[in-house]
């Protein structure tokens, strides 16, 4: 018969007779009863993590698949063990805690609170999960969900916090979410990054502007280096010189950028940078230039082809005119594309062209315009140099100087020059 009684009661009978007053009896067997609940809570906890650590464990080694290992990886069976304490609680604490209305719906209220916080973190557990998954596909190369993955997790947080808020204070999660309108100007204020960079991650995303291992350029943000990683607020470059810079994802957006994963995947990479001719160094060619340019066949049949052609049909025109007059500058531009033309490391796909750009008062920029066959950045550099060292070498052969600004030893040669007058 004494194990029909109800618990509670059965304890305080069983401390009454034991000689302690009706008072401390009571206290003693409430006390009792949860210290033996918290151990059931303890003991279902452990219970659950072991059978999950034991059979999920093994379930998930056997399965080929590589999902359920991510899903383990992430924890979300584990955390799952942590509803097991409270559903002990949920079914027990009535037992302990009757005769105090107050303590008994302070433990429920905070009981429900624990739960909902569990099943927050094991659905952020899942949802990251989720990404590790995506990550695993091929799809996940050419667009990351980073940042919808972290919108998604900001929503849950948000509707468990509404749901422990509605616990709380007793109230309908409707009433509450329509109390929200009345600030909603101030939230729109206080996540305004996050909500343009939610945008542009978006765009980013659809419009495959951007992923993980592009190379990037921002002049004005000092950024020049390959993505490491797209969250939903920032996008985190590693630079060459192996500095880290994290750039706001509204930013990408907002501001121009250049990306070079179009030049990577082509093969080939360009040549555009100017050579600055002295512009008093450019002349028609002489009797002796001419004959010195032409000790090479290919200027010398050059020479003759196009000396041979004439500008102007008419009569009328002065025979100062009517003849095609060649320049230094000339012979040297059609020299140059010859050299780039047979040079083993030029792509002869593409075009290759030495052509003028307009003067800016430092001289006559002379544009060498081609594409290396090779686009990593140490040959590209090399073989970038050693055009250049090459065409600037051969200058002087054609009778051309290279524009720069003086030099002290320009100075103190004038000097002297003046000095000596």
């Amino acid at each position: 018969m004494l194990m029909l009684k109800d618990p509670a009661v059965w304890l305080k009978d069983f401390f009454i007779e034991a000689g302690l007053s009706y008072g401390f009896a009571s206290f003693l067997s409430t006390l009792t009863l949860v210290v033996i609940i918290a151990f059931l809570s303890w003991l279902a906890n452990l219970i659950a993590k072991l059978i999950i650590r034991t059979f999920v464990l093994r379930a998930v080694k056997r399965s080929k698949s590589q999902w359920d290992d991510i899903l383990y990886e992430q924890k979300v069976f584990t955390r799952l063990s942590h509803f097991a304490p409270a559903l002990i609680i949920n079914f027990t604490v009535d037992i302990a805690l009757r005769s105090s209305v107050f303590w008994l719906s302070l433990v429920h209220y905070l009981n429900y609170i624990y739960m909902l916080a569990i099943g927050m973190v094991v659905i952020l557990s899942f949802i990251e999960a989720w990404n590790k998954i995506y990550e695993t596909l091929p799809m996940a190369k050419d667009r990351s969900i980073k940042g919808y993955i972290q919108l998604l997790k900001i929503m849950v947080v948000i509707l468990f916090i509404l749901l422990m808020v509605s616990v709380v204070f007793k109230q309908d999660i409707t009433t509450i979410i329509a109390g929200l309108g009345a600030i909603t100007a101030v939230l729109i204020l206080v996540f305004r990054d996050t909500l343009l960079s939610l945008v542009g991650s978006i765009q980013l995303s659809v419009n495959k502007m951007l992923k993980p291992g592009d190379w990037i350029t921002m002049p004005n943000r000092e950024v020049d280096g390959v993505v490491m990683d797209m969250s939903l607020n920032t996008v985190k470059v590693q630079n060459f010189d192996k500095t880290i810079i994290t750039i706001p994802t509204y930013a990408l957006v907002s501001e121009s950028f250049q990306n070079w994963t179009g030049m990577e995947q082509s093969g080939v990479r360009q040549i555009k940078r100017p050579i600055f001719i002295d512009m008093r160094s450019i002349k028609f060619l002489d009797d002796r230039l001419r004959t010195k340019l032409s000790g090479t066949p290919l200027l010398k049949d050059y020479i003759i082809a196009q000396e041979g052609k004439t500008e102007f049909s008419s009569s009328e025109t002065q025979p100062f005119f009517n003849v095609q007059r060649l320049t230094n500058l000339g012979l040297f531009r059609y020299y140059a594309e010859q050299y780039l033309a047979s040079h083993p490391l030029i792509d002869k796909k593409n075009t290759i062209m030495v052509r003028h750009r307009s003067p800016a008062g430092n001289g006559l920029p002379v544009q060498v315009y081609a594409y290396t066959t090779n686009n990593a950045f140490v040959p590209y550099e090399h073989i970038q140099s050693e055009v250049f060292e090459h065409l600037i070498a051969i200058l002087k052969e054609f009778e051309l100087k290279v524009y720069q600004q003086p030099t002290g030893d320009d100075i103190l040669e004038l000097s002297d020059i003046q000095r000596n007058k």
